[in-house]
């Protein structure tokens, strides 16, 4: 973040990586919804993107390539963010994404240090893209999975921007690489505070998902995000799968929210208004000396 003034600051921020789906609209889509994320993250407003584009020459048609652009582009109006520019390069394997800058109150943005305890935990979108578009590259998917997962990594967390807006919380992460119990452990740790969740309140995209897991299709990052997070969990109760879904690497998943208990209607009836995918309240922030997560049934 950088501070132009008193009421102002720059939010700048950057994310890409190799298709995860098979068309490449919606790779775009995708790619672009995952960049703007964390200025939504932090309260604020995407202003301005730009393209970051690597492409194996001669190999991707430029039929793909268009149609890729294509889709980040639609997501971008779709934020009413302005697409200026961008940059390509000759790279082995196909990768797209964006660099962001938005802007944000710096009296009003949302950072991951900022959680109390007492706060409830609330989560904007199901988990388990790391597990399915895993299950999508091995062909072990039906479509109308693939078209939900689809459409979650498409919709954008503009419901942060809103929340931050009407000052109903200070702190917020969206839940993305490290998955649920990384993200959630880097904000205890920076708040100086512990949490406990629910695993049975913790929503997934999908039945199918537990068939995944069953057929071992695990992404090799969830694997080590679960090793990670037996370092700072308390696991009171939790099945192997309620864990690897805890741990489960999110692409342009939602947004973890810790919310005074006070706000807690006003934030959930807003989310609704904003049509998230989920408003679940899977646990709390408490008290800790150390960053514990306790996972219990």
């Amino acid at each position: 973040m950088y501070r132009i003034d008193r009421n102002r600051a720059l939010v700048q921020t950057t994310d890409f990586f190799t298709p995860i789906v098979d068309d490449p609209f919606a790779f775009g889509q995708i790619a672009a919804a995952n960049a703007m994320s964390d200025v939504y993250a932090m309260g604020g407003r995407p202003l301005t993107a730009l393209n970051l584009m690597g492409i194996p020459a001669g190999v991707v048609p430029p039929a793909t390539i268009h149609a890729i652009l294509r889709g980040g582009a639609a997501k971008i109006k779709e934020a009413k963010c302005v697409l200026v520019g961008g940059h390509t390069i000759r790279n082995p394997e196909p990768i797209y994404g964006l660099a962001v800058t938005g802007l944000v109150s710096p009296r009003r943005m949302l950072t991951n240090s900022n959680a109390r305890a007492g706060d409830v935990l609330i989560l904007t979108k199901p988990l388990g893209t790391g597990i399915i578009t895993t299950g999508i590259k091995r062909g072990l998917t039906s479509r109308k999975l693939e078209r939900k997962v689809i459409a979650l990594m498409t919709k954008l967390n503009s419901a942060g921007a809103v929340l931050a807006e009407q000052g109903l919380l200070k702190a917020a992460v969206d839940v993305t690489g490290f998955g649920l119990l990384g993200h959630l452990a880097a904000m205890c740790r920076a708040s100086g505070v512990g949490a406990e969740i629910s695993a049975r309140a913790i929503p997934v995209i999908g039945v199918e998902v537990s068939q995944l897991i069953a057929a071992d299709c695990i992404p090799g990052g969830s694997r080590d995000n679960l090793a990670f997070a037996d370092k700072f969990t308390e696991w009171q109760a939790a099945t192997s799968e309620q864990k690897l879904l805890l741990a489960d690497a999110q692409t342009s998943g939602g947004l973890l929210l810790s919310v005074p208990r006070r706000n807690l209607e006003k934030v959930l009836k807003l989310l609704s208004l904003e049509q998230a995918l989920c408003a679940a309240v899977i646990g709390r922030i408490v008290r800790s000396k150390k960053p514990k997560i306790r996972v219990s049934a």
